[in-house]
């Protein structure tokens, strides 16, 4: 797969999108040269900018040409504050995860150096995990609605899907990935206490489907209790599995015990399909055009790209040099550092060439 060349859709989108997309992308395109990178880039301007323009979010036809012509998709971020509904965020990044079946949200919490971590005595070997996030159903998918709106007796409901289907191939891919990469165990949060209907069907499908992997440890945890678990003891994880809410608001407490937003990456996935792949800071609009933001979240989340698109050994190069940055304090404001969001990405590409020469 790795001697073809690969086309990448690259979004830039909004706020600090262009800025931290811009840094990896450069960096990406280094790797051709140190690395035998074979990749393509096509860049597309579907951002806030051009929905107020001409009222475009996710044009007609879309998913079916990226789908059909490129390998993966590389995005910034999505939101605007002149879009009060963000209603064109919702169209490009919900349209691409559903509309592309991308039904698993891959997230690693890393710890790249001993100071990142606002937890006392944690060390890089005791951060290192992965999310894996049901990405198409539970809570976000759209169902519910009002009665009697905008009256004292209003009502509002909001309803969770969850499917066969959906909640085991989610199950299976952490699995899979636990086996791939030699990870000891797999633990699912739920709430199944509470929720029962849903947690049910969690519960037998996780049951069944790691009878079939009877060297990984399989453990469960309710997610209230996870989230204390975290924080106290984080090195009892290496691979977990949740539904869409949950690992929703997991993953951002893994981002904080990695070093902040500005550090975590993700992947949108559906393995052997074309996928999205997107830093998950956001849009954060008080810091575009500054050149403060940090683009190291954008540039691990180009090296997940790349170990997506075979291309491991120029992913792990990516990560050394990011590694290498950071320990020697080559960074943006928000890891202690002083650097621009550009000088922090021209660390990281001459790190890459130095590494190389070595």
């Amino acid at each position: 797969m790795s001697g073809e060349t690969k086309r990448i859709a690259v979004i830039p989108g909004d706020g600090i999108g262009p800025e931290v997309i811009r840094e990896a992308v450069q960096t990406l395109e280094l790797l051709r040269d140190t690395h035998g990178v074979q990749l393509q880039f096509e860049h597309f301007d579907w951002s806030a900018d051009r929905y107020l323009r001409d009222g475009t979010s996710l044009p007609d036809g879309v998913l079916t040409m990226l789908a059909e012509n490129f390998d993966a998709i590389l995005a910034g971020a999505f939101g605007d504050p002149r879009v009060p509904s963000n209603q064109h965020a919702e169209d490009i990044l919900l349209g691409m995860r559903r509309g592309l079946d991308l039904y698993i949200n891959l997230r690693p919490v890393r710890l790249f150096h001993n100071d990142l971590t606002p937890l006392r005595n944690r060390t890089t070997e005791e951060i290192d995990f992965v999310v894996f996030r049901e990405n198409t159903e539970g809570a976000y998918c759209g169902a519910g609605g009002f009665l009697r709106k905008g009256t004292a007796v209003e009502i509002a409901t909001q309803e969770e899907l969850n499917t066969r289907a959906g909640v085991e191939r989610i199950i299976v891919a952490a699995f899979e990935y636990a086996r791939q990469h030699n990870r000891r165990r797999v633990t699912m949060a739920d709430k199944s206490n509470v929720q029962r209907f849903g947690g049910d069907l969690w519960q037998r499908v996780f049951k069944e489907v790691s009878a079939r992997y009877p060297e990984i440890e399989a453990r469960h945890q309710y997610v209230d209790a996870m989230t204390m678990f975290m924080v106290l003891d984080p090195a009892q994880y290496d691979v977990i599995v949740t539904n869409n809410l949950f690992g929703d608001i997991l993953t951002d407490l893994g981002a904080a015990l990695q070093g902040g937003l500005g550090m975590a990456a993700s992947g949108n996935i559906h393995p052997g399909r074309t996928s999205l792949f997107e830093p998950v800071h956001g849009s954060a609009p008080p810091l575009a055009g500054k050149n403060v933001a940090n683009p190291v979240g954008a540039i691990l989340t180009a090296a997940m790209m790349l170990e997506y698109l075979d291309y491991g050994r120029a992913s792990r190069a990516l990560e050394d040099a990011v590694r290498y940055t950071v320990e020697q304090r080559q960074t943006t404001s928000d890891l202690g550092g002083s650097l621009s969001t550009a000088d922090v990405g021209k660390r990281i590409r001459e790190r890459i060439s130095s590494a190389k020469s070595e």
